[in-house]
């Protein structure tokens, strides 16, 4: 440890079957100084919020709050960072309170999104709790008049010198609003008793209770509903439309129209749902037909315009072997949340209060204010959670509905729930991609590889009003924002594209299409569920090209021991090396570290394939992660156990349908999801701590490898190798009929 503090030094007790710390510093040297200018950047997002009171308050009752800028997805995010705060403050849990993505309270961390929230705020709380521990034991040794090295922390009391105070005694004012060092010692992994330990989730009893859980069930006293009545297509333009039947309906408050952008307002939900169908059957459209056939969509991406840039240039290519070349694609697909996208405005004297299960709400703050022409500051937002979603769905988009609503009926509070057919019809939706793969193999080694993919815009979050639905509709449109690829090293539609196999000629090149024929934008993983199934699929076919087994053929172009380990934990639990045969069964086998940067994840699973009629069924899964040091290994656990099934359900059933003016998937009979019939028998998941490393995140590790082990698998079952998602029943039926 650099620095004054490195005269600091600590000790650990064990007494009475609780764990106490000791420390013994000088007090003198405490308090945290401002960053100088040339110092390191501080950890995770202490880096753009640096003040300790803004992530950790104490007040003198002795209750303690901790803040964070990220939401709770169902990721079980908020259990995780309540238990760091409470490992480096050396209190239980349940003694903490946590506040979450609120632009009146908590910092500002942009997005949850990227698996980046334990890396961001769960460094920041750590750093920010373990310096607010220093700061307690210096103030502790000064009231009690007790040396430092006697002094012992347990559940908010420090005591020593035969008495004892507790936290909120010792802090007043501006105590801890001091900047972070992000050097204050952490405690060591060997003495903890929360980090690595299970906990059950704080978010769930709600759930599964009928309580209040999410801002769908949000009351509010006063409260009115309403309905927005949006165009067949994107396209469509408004030729006439008659309010008058809808306004005069029971219950109806206000009928709204500004160009192509309808609702009404009512006292009562099914009444909004009511004038809404009235108003919708007294409207007149006329459609573009504009959209490319959805038969095409690959061929689509394939000739667009794009912006193509190298992202890895290695090596020299042209060596002798045999060379392999595939294409991998992926269609349109939803985010197909459970319960369809809600928010809750109110608009008291100009000032606006939004709550809703955005992933953004500091950048949705800043889109609603330019939307309503007002500045940000007279517009609060506050996450509550959402029915379902990891990415970006309605979400923003019904929060800019609910705000413009309440402008236009001030005082009261304006619930606005979308409809199933809203959800589908109107989210942005995961672009389509194309992926191809060529390598020359020599002597069963890699001596050339060439990817290239080609991607559609995986980001159109708001930030901007023109990134939200409703402002395209206005009779004044605000235009979205012109699309721009995420850059590297974590990448959008090429997130995932350069392997973390050892080549030694290699050239990725991405070609980023900023015109898509439908709206774009995050779905979880983005580019790495494609990369990975494409590039994971194209190892497999390397692998049997060359007459070696799948597993070694990956193990020899490997070099990171972490990947290797990961590797061994999975294909060792399922048993790949001792594989009993079977017919109609098979194999497969996947790997990725996600973004080069995250958590490593691999996959071993097997298929059953009835030839009939087409079904592939996963009898069971074995993963093994390796996310840095574990917080919570359950919650990792369910994380990873649901990426193995939301990628299932991508990989085997989903499909944006469309036509030339719309997406036709409307409901769940035109949009298909994952069945129970389909589910995997078991799922087992193995985690590899790291004590000590940092936190990698988990939540989007899975997606990529699930997809490429299954594509494996059914080719290990059949001998035919689709390349082409979803590895639906009408297309493994025409597959296997077709194969000579």
């Amino acid at each position: 440890m650099n620095g004054p503090l490195n005269r600091s030094r600590r000790r650990f007790v064990q007494t009475a079957g609780a764990l106490v710390v000791s420390f013994s510093l000088d007090p003198a040297l405490l308090l945290a100084q401002p960053q100088k200018a040339g110092k390191p950047a501080l950890p995770g997002s202490l880096k753009n919020e640096p003040m300790l009171d803004a992530w950790i308050r104490i007040d003198a009752d002795g209750s303690i709050t901790v803040f964070t800028g990220k939401a709770e997805l169902g990721q079980g995010i908020k259990t995780a960072l309540l238990q760091v705060a409470a490992e480096e403050l050396v209190v239980a849990p349940a003694r903490l309170t946590l506040v979450t993505a609120d632009t009146a309270r908590t910092p500002d961390e942009k997005y949850t999104a990227g698996s980046h929230s334990m890396q961001d705020s769960g460094t920041a709380i750590r750093n920010a709790a373990a310096q607010v521990r220093e700061i307690l034991v210096g103030l502790a040794s000064q009231r009690l008049n007790a040396q430092p090295a006697t002094l012992q922390l347990a559940d908010g009391v420090i005591s020593g010198g035969g008495r004892r105070i507790g936290y909120g005694e010792l802090v007043s004012g501006q105590t801890l609003h001091v900047a972070a060092t992000g050097k204050a010692p952490l405690r060591p992994p060997e003495t903890h008793t929360v980090i690595g330990k299970p906990l059950q989730r704080v978010d769930i009893p709600a759930k599964v209770s009928g309580g209040q859980a999410y801002v769908q069930d949000l009351r509010l006293p006063n409260m009115v509903h309403a309905r927005v009545v949006r165009p067949p297509g994107p396209g469509a333009q408004l030729v006439s439309v008659d309010v008058s039947k809808a306004a005069r309906m029971p219950g109806v408050i206000k009928v709204v129209r500004d160009g192509r952008y309808l609702a009404v307002i009512a006292q009562r939900e099914y009444q909004a749902v009511k004038a809404a169908a009235a108003l919708a059957a007294a409207v007149a459209w006329q459609e573009t037909g504009a959209l490319p056939p959805q038969a095409d969509i690959v061929k689509f991406v394939r000739t667009s315009p794009s912006e193509d840039s190298v992202i890895l240039q290695q090596g020299a290519s042209g060596v002798a072997g045999t060379r392999i070349e595939a294409s991998y694609s992926k269609p349109f697909q939803l985010h197909a949340s459970i319960g369809p996208s809600c928010a809750v405005a109110q608009n008291v004297d100009g000032k606006y209060t939004v709550w809703t299960h955005s992933q953004g709400v500091f950048p949705l703050r800043d889109a609603l204010a330019e939307l309503l022409a007002v500045t940000p500051d007279v517009v609060h937002c506050i996450h509550i959670e959402g029915s379902g979603c990891y990415g970006h769905n309605g979400a923003d988009d019904v929060a800019a509905d609910a705000a413009l609503l309440a402008h236009a009926l001030p005082g009261r509070p304006i619930r606005v729930q979308w409809m199933r057919e809203d959800e589908h019809g109107w989210e942005p939706l995961g672009p389509p991609m194309l992926a191809h793969a060529a390598a020359t193999v020599s002597n069963g080694r890699i001596v050339d590889w060439a990817y290239e993919v080609w991607s559609p815009p995986h980001n159109a979050r708001p930030g901007k009003a023109g990134n939200l639905l409703p402002a395209t509709l206005l009779a004044q449109p605000i235009a979205p924002p012109p699309a721009r690829p995420i850059p590297q090293p974590e990448g959008g539609g090429d997130r995932n594209a350069v392997p973390l196999y050892t080549l030694p000629s290699a050239r990725v090149t991405s070609h980023f299409i900023a015109k898509p024929p439908l709206r774009t934008s995050a779905l979880r993983s983005l580019g790495a569920y494609c990369n990975v199934f494409a590039i994971e699929s194209f190892m497999d076919e390397l692998a049997r090209a060359a007459g070696l087994d799948p597993l070694a053929f990956r193990s020899a172009h490997l070099q990171d021991p972490r990947a290797l380990e990961v590797l061994r934990v999975a294909t060792d639990s399922f048993g790949w090396r001792d594989y009993p045969r079977m017919r109609g069964r098979g194999r497969g086998l996947a790997f990725a570290r996600y973004k080069n940067l995250g958590a490593y994840a691999a996959i071993a699973l097997e298929v059953e394939v009835a030839r009939d009629t087409g079904f592939v069924r996963i009898t069971r899964a074995v993963a093994a992660v390796d996310a840095g040091e574990i917080v919570n290994p359950d919650g990792i656990r369910t994380q990873i156990e649901g990426g193995i099934l939301q990628s299932c359900s991508w990989t085997l059933c989903e499909e944006v349908s469309f036509n030339a003016n719309t997406v036709t998937s409307r409901d769940w009979g035109s949009y298909p999801i994952l069945r129970f019939p389909q589910m995997p028998d078991e799922v087992k998941v193995h985690l590899v701590d790291r004590p000590g490393q940092p936190f990698l995140g988990t939540g989007e590790a899975a997606q990529g490898p699930a997809a490429a082990a299954i594509a494996n698998a059914f080719a290990d079952a059949t001998g035919v190798r689709l390349r082409d998602l979803p590895l639906s029943r009408s297309r493994v039926r025409t597959a296997l009929a077709t194969r000579t």
